[in-house]
């Protein structure tokens, strides 16, 4: 059963990407949508909010930068590491839980750093490339792209936003401990 399962998880991850462009183009073409220039203003867009991001961008990685060398994470992870233990998440992983909804970057630092340490084959490696591919940087989001285009009113993103990431934490668990 978990091999079929395993199998039926890596052929659908294989497929995602892939039918998920194939579906958008042709929804496009069936809409009449002339997609390729449409994809050509959205680049043009991307940009100019890249530009307009910046500043926000660097403050952002200031502060988590400050947060983790004051040891605030080190404090934070040895409180909750209780809870989590009672849910069988390794507490190896907890950096990374706590550190994607703050920042991609800084997630894809703690995982580099668990991959080295565990290896990517370990249930360590997997669930913590899992949580990267399955949560969100939600206050990354909050901070620099809601702060580039003036929203101010964010009260029902922020628990929204969380709570998505809580939900994606304890699949990621569940499918990782399923395949592993």
């Amino acid at each position: 059963m978990t091999e079929m399962f395993k199998s039926v998880v890596v052929t659908l991850s294989a497929l995602a990407i892939p039918a998920l462009l194939l579906f958008f183009l042709v929804y496009g073409a069936f809409r009449k949508v002339p997609v390729y220039e449409t994809a050509v203003e959205g680049a043009k867009e991307g940009f100019s909010i890249a530009v307009r991001i910046i500043p926000y961008l660097v403050l952002m990685l200031v502060a988590i930068a400050v947060f983790r060398a004051s040891g605030a994470m080190d404090i934070l992870i040895a409180g909750i590491r209780p809870a989590t233990d009672l849910l069988g998440l390794p507490a190896e992983v907890l950096p990374m839980v706590l550190m994607r909804p703050l920042s991609g970057s800084g997630s894809l630092g703690v995982m580099t750093d668990i991959m080295k340490t565990y290896g990517p084959d370990s249930l360590i490696g997997v669930l913590s490339s899992t949580l990267y591919g399955s949560t969100e940087t939600t206050f990354y989001v909050l901070a620099v792209y809601f702060g580039a285009v003036g929203v101010r009113k964010t009260r029902h993103a922020l628990p929204a936003g969380l709570f998505a990431d809580l939900i994606a934490v304890l699949a990621a668990l569940v499918v990782v401990r399923a395949i592993m």
